[in-house]
């Protein structure tokens, strides 16, 4: 199981660690923190050197309730990004996190590798063609509505079913506009209930019908420190915990803040599978 970045094969049979850069001022956990080259560059060597395959840079948060930012906006937070972190570590996989077709174009012409799309395609009509055309890896995430109204919209038939076949129709799209490699993300936190994240959660290995390879973002999300009282900055221990599950589960990429404790449990992970 490879995908094709920038013409080198990456394994994810093994499971990979994608480190999160945010350069927003208002994301959940670490808005506002990289803001400046030598900010950016520390964490971007911390994330390498411990051991992330990916790294993730979002220059508008998704959060509930987040700021609107311009499409002008975000191309200055994130394209001049890529090519300072290109400058500096010119071998470093980064995936750009948006919805916004021109932000991925840009920012493929700028030297990153992967777009990792919130809403696969549902936000802008132009994503799926323009990825097609750009011929990168497509990380496409479950959700409706959008931001601003997903968790409105809550109410399913039947969870697990309903999001395969989002997938199904959502990847028979892909496939048309000639996108070779094709990342799934069931979109955890996103027009789900902190009881529905734990359902997705346990069944996530029933995702694999559609044969496509599972990205899980758990990191530090409110499933886990609403259930465990506590905050997003004390949520550590329990990402670890449901980083193990969503291995055991079938993800082949954890998206995380915290890359050297992920990376251990893969690690874990991978020893338990050995026979």
């Amino acid at each position: 199981m490879t995908i094709n970045c920038k013409g080198q094969l990456i394994d994810i049979s093994t499971p990979k660690v994608m480190g999160i850069l945010n350069v927003t001022p208002d994301s959940f956990y670490d808005g506002g923190q990289y803001k400046d080259e030598k900010s950016i560059l520390n964490q971007v060597e911390t994330i390498l050197n411990e051991g992330a395959a990916f790294v993730d840079i979002g220059g508008y948060s998704s959060r509930p309730g987040a700021d609107y930012v311009s499409e002008a906006e975000e191309l200055s937070r994130v394209v001049p990004v890529v090519q300072l972190i290109l400058k500096h570590y010119p071998e470093t996989l980064i995936s750009i996190d948006t919805f916004r077709s021109e932000v991925a174009k840009k920012s493929i012409e700028a030297g990153a590798a992967i777009i990792n799309d919130i809403s696969a395609g549902h936000l802008d009509d132009n994503m799926i063609e323009t990825v097609g055309q750009l011929g990168v890896p497509y990380i496409m995430m479950h959700m409706k509505g959008n931001p601003e109204t997903m968790q409105q919209q809550t109410d399913y038939d039947d969870l697990i079913k309903d999001i395969n076949s989002y997938f199904a129709e959502r990847i028979a799209k892909a496939h048309a506009a000639k996108i070779n490699d094709i990342i799934i993300d069931p979109g955890f936190g996103f027009a789900k209930t902190t009881k529905q994240n734990y359902e997705l959660l346990n069944n996530m290995e029933l995702l694999q019908i559609v044969d496509k390879p599972i990205l899980a973002g758990v990191s530090r999300k409110s499933m886990i420190y609403k259930t465990l009282n506590t905050t997003s900055e004390n949520a550590l221990n329990g990402t670890t915990a449901l980083h193990m599950v969503a291995l055991q589960k079938g993800a082949k990429i954890l998206r995380v803040h915290d890359v050297k404790e992920a990376m251990e449990c893969v690690t874990l992970f991978n020893q338990l599978k050995q026979k």
